[in-house]
């Protein structure tokens, strides 16, 4: 499935958190790595004269040389066919475009970017990048400890979090594929939803159907899984999804969380869903969204 893999980089320590996956998905899937740096057109501060601004853009191209520089030479080390390329333009644009350009099969990038660090919410750029475009995308948060010492213990434990929508089962196809190549474990979970339905006022059979719902879509998860001779268990859990999914991963020692960016109840202007966005924002492991 991964023949081809993102990394976007802005020399930031997110980027560089990002790397470590990345280079290690690649190896394992035998993939080529894209390295792909953007000198950003949109921030350049208003009143430079064209000397200013041509001496502004010249020390963005110096630093994402810099930043695709150092990822090109981990990739060499460890072997990787990798091409680079600098390109001028907004960030998310430039990656979406330069994604369906090279039918890129993974995007893999930080939460936080060079400017994120001191937002509430995860970094813009990644942000519009799961929105917007269709391609899967993993989410590495700022701090990420992971070594690729670990080899081919980097995913043990994946917990695939399903509505039984298509961008959930998109997403779940990922996910297995992942685990797959690292020999993880499966863990197909559904969240009932105890903010949009009161259970404790709810008809039985209101609630009979939502937990009938759950247990199929996770079934469903589960025999793709074993089917691949994979370990798999089902879970369906009550709460609000994104507190459940992230404490269920806890509990379980999870190395990555898988989950549709646009769930069954998600607006149709395609905005990041609620569910994924705050998994993103608040998870400690790499969330992969589809």
């Amino acid at each position: 499935m991964y023949e081809t893999i993102l990394l976007p980089t802005d020399g930031s320590a997110g980027a560089d958190d990002a790397t470590t996956r990345g280079l290690d998905l690649a190896r394992v899937a035998d993939a080529t790595v894209h390295i792909l740096s953007v000198v950003d057109t949109s921030v350049q501060p208003a009143g430079l004269d064209d000397a200013d601004a041509e001496t502004l853009r010249q020390q963005q191209e110096a630093r994402c040389r810099a930043a695709t520089d150092r990822i090109v030479e981990q990739a060499n080390d460890s072997g990787l066919e990798c091409v680079d390329h600098i390109r001028q333009g907004v960030p998310y644009e430039t990656i979406l475009a330069y994604a369906a350009e090279q039918d890129i099969d993974l995007v893999v990038m930080g939460s936080h970017g060079r400017t994120g660090a001191e937002r509430a919410r995860f970094g813009s750029t990644t942000e519009r990048v799961i929105t917007l475009g269709d391609v899967p995308v993993m989410s590495v948060p700022l701090g990420d400890t992971a070594d690729v010492r670990a080899g081919y213990g980097l995913y043990d434990e994946i917990v695939v979090a399903t509505d039984g929508s298509d961008d959930a089962e998109a997403a779940a196809e990922n996910g297995i594929e992942i685990a797959e190549r690292y020999g993880a474990d499966i863990h197909a979970i559904y969240v009932v939803d105890t903010a949009i339905y009161d259970l404790e006022d709810a008809p039985r059979s209101i609630v009979g159907l939502l937990k009938e719902g759950g247990r199929q879509a996770t079934a469903a998860v589960a025999a793709e899984a074993r089917e691949r001779n994979l370990p798999a268990e089902t879970n369906v859990l009550r709460g609000r999804p994104d507190e459940e999914i992230i404490r269920f991963a806890d509990g379980v020692d999870a190395d990555l969380i898988v989950l549709g960016s646009r769930g069954r109840g998600a607006a149709p202007d395609r905005l990041l869903g609620s569910v994924a966005a705050r998994a993103i924002e608040h998870a400690e492991i790499p969330v992969l969204t589809r």
